[in-house]
């Protein structure tokens, strides 16, 4: 379904999507950072542990396409990290001219340097590829290309990216969409997507999360528990860190800003995460490194059960970076159909040089238990040792699962229908 000239309503998810707006949102709510103390917000690195998982790898060799509003390649953090992309929108400028800061502040998110202050990547080692597409209010304000956003997973499924991180997302789906995303995944990619930040509100299926061949990806704060904005249900397959996460207050790239990072930002850590996990395995498919996330993830409920509100539990890649845990399983089964894929090898298409402008599923039970929303900030039965020695109060670093407050079961929902 498409809505006003051919095109779908879209949204960028970085903020509290309680406006009706498709756009993300910076001022009014939210106070400037100082860049010199951006990174001792970012309590989420310490939390997975990201210094002692950076002496092993920090996702060099990776490279993840970023679908949003552009990226900006000259910021400190990110020089040196932006490659050649793709602007998909057909107006004016390039996948460089990000129109909002939001496409920018993903990337920090996976593969910043923070250098000059700002904010540090969970994969410095990374690369980025953008991939510039529209929102609805770029659609307002220019004439797009209707098919930006299939053109760009086109692309990125053409490129040597790995992984692909998108957090822009519509209630429409279209075929067009679902057959881009297909032929991402048959290409052999890992597909990263917000769920969406109305949670509180109409919980609407978001895409491109909404499709099986996707991961979906759902926020948490430093205490485990799901943001009460996360949307839930069948699209949720896994969360990462997206409470109170800096970001960029505007396109003028002159400050940071307090306020909620959001499934978008919760988005580029699961990317991340996987840039780390990939790069200390080079030889796994894309299934392989997802099984692991999977597997790894932090729950108390049935291994291959999913959550309506957290999917397979909080991802924490340090379990297997540090620990060596996680089965890869079959490097031709995706965990998100069971199904075999392709994975056929992707042509280099993406440039090397820096830009220089730059098993069968529970059954389905609905939208989940309130009790589900919850998760408790400790379990006597773990001890750090055991762990990876990062608190539950923490999250993720490597803590052997959660609780749910009040002792009521998990509500499991099914991977979404048939694609």
């Amino acid at each position: 379904m498409r809505e006003g000239m051919g095109r779908p309503q879209r949204r960028v998810l970085g903020a509290l999507a309680v406006a009706a707006s498709w756009s993300v949102v910076f001022a009014c709510v939210t106070q400037p950072a100082a860049a010199a103390d951006v990174q001792s917000k970012q309590w989420y690195l310490k939390a997975m542990q990201a210094e002692e998982m950076w002496k092993i790898t920090t996702g060099e060799g990776i490279k993840v396409a970023v679908i949003d509003s552009g990226v900006n390649p000259n910021t400190p953090s990110l020089k040196g990290q932006v490659l050649k992309g793709l602007d998909a929108t057909g107006a004016a400028g390039d996948e460089n001219d990000d129109y909002d800061g939001h496409g920018t502040n993903m990337a920090e998110l996976i593969a910043g340097t923070g250098s000059g202050g700002g904010l540090k990547g969970l994969a410095p080692g990374a690369k980025i590829v953008p991939m510039r597409v529209s929102d609805t209010e770029f659609q307002n304000r220019n004439s797009v290309n209707a098919r930006d956003v299939e053109d760009a997973i086109r692309a990125a499924a053409d490129s040597d990216v790995k992984i692909i991180s998108m957090s822009i997302s519509s209630p429409y789906s279209s075929q067009e969409e679902r057959e881009a995303v297909k032929y991402a995944q048959s290409k052999g990619k890992l597909f990263f997507a917000a769920v969406g930040n109305d949670g509180a509100g109409r919980n609407q299926e978001e895409y491109p999360a909404g499709y099986l061949q996707v991961v979906g990806v759902a926020s948490a704060d430093r205490d485990g528990k799901v943001a009460e904005y996360s949307q839930h249900g069948n699209t949720v397959d896994i969360a990462a860190p997206g409470k109170e996460i800096p970001r960029w207050c505007d396109n003028s790239f002159q400050s940071y800003c307090d306020g909620e990072g959001g499934t978008s930002a919760a988005t580029a850590i699961a990317s991340a995460s996987a840039a780390l996990v990939w790069s200390a395995n080079p030889d796994w498919t894309a299934n392989q490194v997802l099984n692991v996330l999977f597997d790894t993830a932090g729950r108390d409920w049935k291994k291959g059960d999913r959550s309506a509100y957290l999917g397979h539990g909080l991802i924490r890649p340090a379990m297997n970076i540090l620990k060596g845990k996680g089965d890869p399983g079959d490097p031709d089964i995706s965990p998100l159909t069971n199904e075999r894929t392709t994975g056929s090898p992707a042509s280099p298409a993406a440039s090397e040089q820096p830009s220089t402008s730059a098993s069968e599923q529970p059954a389905q039970s609905g939208k989940g238990s309130e009790a589900d929303e919850t998760v408790a900030a400790g379990d006597s039965k773990t001890s750090a040792s055991d762990d990876g020695g990062a608190p539950l109060s923490l999250i993720l670093g490597g803590i052997a699962g959660v609780a749910v407050l009040g002792g009521v079961v998990f509500a499991l929902v099914r991977r979404r229908g048939t694609a």
